[in-house]
């Protein structure tokens, strides 16, 4: 029996396997077996895709607790503390149930190498077993076919979206990344996929194992109105359902749509005002999470996204023409060196009139210079900062009432943006004003 804390475990896991990655199910599931591990609750939804499985997760269990399930979430990356990765009930385990977990893992696996991933992934289950729930939303860390999270058999299997993300372990089309991410789907169970134009191979999964599949634009879909948003779809008998007059939301529409269409599919109770507040009441800390702050006195907005591919970029560009701000939109940002620059710069180097560029604290960090050469080669100016609360803290300082200034480029940015707006508010509550 070990007596680490949660810190002393996590710096253990880092350096229990030579790989970061270790793609292949059989050491997990040998472990899983001698743990006794068989499904971690009588309902699983598991949820993939190259964005919005955060958003998807977060609405499709808002939606369950508000009938009154228990709710497990296993989600990944976390953003400032481990235990995000592992919610029941809407709260993060405590460390000493994940310190529980890891011991019970550890214990169980022997000789088998086991990746910090797989570990997380066999500790949550172990949790999400001993706690009697109703329903677990496991979000797949990498690909689908080849992740710890598959291990389980899930009820319903969502995708949310295909782009290219991860190439060196996915490969560089949307047909090798749509083969890996079909690889959730199992026979005779229904499969869901949130992209409107999904890649063959995801048809031909579904087809092959007699899953039934909802597509988006066929099966269900969404129609954005004056007011707000409409939503139509179909319950697991094929008989169509309709919910006029939702609320506009801050995170991604088309994901809620995706997790109404797997909550129809389930047999619960359809209450419209319940399932509306559900969604409405649904946040994910860095995805489009708006922040207000007064800096010196100025009124300024914060606006955290964690999208760091083509996809997600062109997302937020969207949202960001949707909502035009009051003054000049500033951008914080920094970028992992595998990412796809060009990609991610593109669809918003108009709207934003100033940028600051920092490294990541990552070994894994694109250089700040390496992001402002790009930048400048782009047309616009961009100035170097040591990090990223060093550049926030200069945009706040440079900002005007009304200003907005954008965080984005990565978890590892939005993170320390996170940690910096927490340094803030306690040094304004030690002076006891507004600084």
């Amino acid at each position: 029996m070990t007596h680490r804390t949660l810190a002393g475990w996590l710096a253990y896991l880092e350096q229990l396997h030579p790989n970061a990655i270790d793609m292949g199910l059989d050491r997990c599931r040998e472990v899983a077996d001698r743990l006794g591990l068989a499904r971690p609750a009588p309902r699983v939804v598991t949820v993939t895709g190259t964005n919005g499985k955060g958003s998807t997760c977060a609405f499709l269990a808002s939606l369950l607790a508000a009938q009154g399930l228990r709710v497990g979430v296993y989600a990944s990356p976390h953003l400032l503390a481990y235990n995000e990765r592992v919610r029941i009930d809407g709260r993060d385990a405590s460390d000493a149930a994940l310190c529980q977990a890891f011991e019970a893992v550890e214990q169980a696996r022997g000789a088998i190498t086991l990746t910090y991933f797989e570990m997380g992934t066999l500790a949550a289950f172990w949790l999400f077993q001993r706690a009697s729930l109703d329903a677990v939303v496991l979000e797949v860390g990498l690909g689908g076919r080849l992740d710890a999270v598959n291990l389980v058999d899930p009820d319903l299997a969502l995708v949310t979206s295909i782009g290219l993300d991860h190439a060196e372990w996915l490969g560089d089309t949307r047909e090798s990344v749509a083969y890996e991410k079909a690889g959730i789907f199992r026979a005779g169970k229904p499969a869901l996929c949130g992209d409107l134009e999904p890649p063959e191979p995801l048809l031909q999964q579904a087809e092959a194992l007699g899953a039934p599949f909802y597509l988006r634009g066929r099966d269900y879909d969404l129609a954005m109105g004056d007011q707000g948003w409409h939503w139509r779809g179909v319950d697991r008998d094929g008989r169509g359902l309709e919910l006029h007059g939702l609320p506009k939301l801050d995170l991604p529409m088309e994901n809620a749509a995706l997790a109404l269409q797997a909550y129809a599919l389930m047999g619960l109770p359809w209450q419209p005002k319940s399932m509306a507040m559900a969604l409405l009441s649904t946040r994910v800390a860095g995805r489009l999470d708006r922040r207000h702050l007064r800096w010196r006195g100025k009124p300024l907005t914060l606006l955290l996204d964690v999208g760091h591919n083509p996809h997600a970029a062109e997302y937020l560009a969207q949202r960001l023409r949707a909502r035009p701000a009051k003054g000049m939109r500033r951008a914080v940002f920094g970028l992992l060196a595998d990412k796809d620059l060009a990609g991610v710069v593109r669809p918003l180097l108009e709207g934003i009139a100033y940028w600051a560029v920092a490294p990541l604290p990552t070994p894994r960090t694109r250089s700040a210079e390496a992001l402002q050469a790009h930048l400048q080669a782009s047309g616009v100016s961009a100035q170097v900062y040591a990090d990223v609360a060093a550049a926030l803290q200069a945009q706040c300082e440079q900002a005007r009432a009304g200003d907005e200034i954008l965080v984005f480029g990565s978890f590892y940015c939005v993170a320390e943006a996170l940690q910096w707006l927490a340094g803030q508010a306690e040094e304004e509550a030690g002076h006891g004003h507004a600084g």
